[in-house]
């Protein structure tokens, strides 16, 4: 039988948009070119001023933990440092109905996640038990990449396929894209759409019931939430983060 993850996804179409930003090196001295405007305008406001981890905290935590840190324009993760000092972040803020707009640097094997509408409260001792995420991975060596619905840019454990997820290579900056109004979750990678679906419909209970989450009692169960960036135990870095509130 075909897995119902699959074809239970819209069509999708890539949307070609030509990059904005001037070419500069990232941290790790490769070039890269900013495809995420920083400037705040028509309603867009930044979540990461470049230079400190102001607006964010760690999950359960009243600061961010050591392990993340603003540099060069990027909000980095060192997986190095001591379990105490890392941690999954999320905005101080909550957003219900938003687009959300930001850049992804991967390191080679490495996993991470946008994980969106999270419920910040002691009962839920982890961003993914309320939180729907979107996977940021290195799709060639990373050890999640043998499942479609864990690719990178799906919309985790859900919806994916190796069609529309399409990273660039390790080093290189990703534009990812997330649309969610009204329950209704969309979502970009490279300006390719890799899932559209809507919360409560009967779409949406098939690719529940089919997932890992189908018994989790808070998943999905919180409309407006926090954003949170993951630990996931190897290095990653964000940048040019920014949301529009719908």
């Amino acid at each position: 039988m075909k897995n119902p993850k699959n074809w239970l996804t819209v069509t999708f179409a890539a949307v070609f948009l030509a990059a904005c930003g001037s070419g500069q090196k990232s941290s790790d001295g490769q070039d890269s070119t900013a495809t995420v405007p920083p400037a705040e305008n028509d309603g867009w406001v930044s979540l990461f001023d470049g230079e400190t981890t102001n607006g964010w905290h760690t999950y359960l935590r009243d600061t961010v933990t050591a392990a993340w840190t603003a540099q060069n324009g990027e909000l980095r993760f060192n997986p190095e440092l001591p379990a105490e000092q890392r941690g999954d972040i999320v905005t101080d803020g909550e957003y219900e109905n938003y687009e959300l707009e930001l850049e992804w640097q991967i390191s080679s094997g490495g996993n991470s996640g946008i994980i969106f509408s999270v419920h910040e409260a002691p009962e839920f001792t982890a961003t993914y038990q309320t939180g729907i995420e979107m996977q940021v991975l290195d799709n060639i060596d990373g050890a999640d990449r043998h499942d479609e619905t864990h690719l990178a840019g799906t919309l985790y454990d859900l919806i994916g396929s190796t069609e529309v997820s399409k990273p660039k290579p390790v080093g290189e900056w990703n534009l990812a894209r997330i649309r969610k109004n009204n329950g209704q979750i969309t979502l970009w990678l490279n300006d390719v759409q890799t899932a559209d679906v809507t919360i409560g419909t009967p779409e949406w209970e098939a690719l529940l019931n089919d997932s890992k989450f189908k018994d989790w009692e808070g998943f999905a169960k919180f409309p407006k939430g926090k954003i949170a960036l993951q630990d996931h135990g190897n290095v990653v870095a964000y940048r040019n983060i920014r949301i529009k509130e719908l």
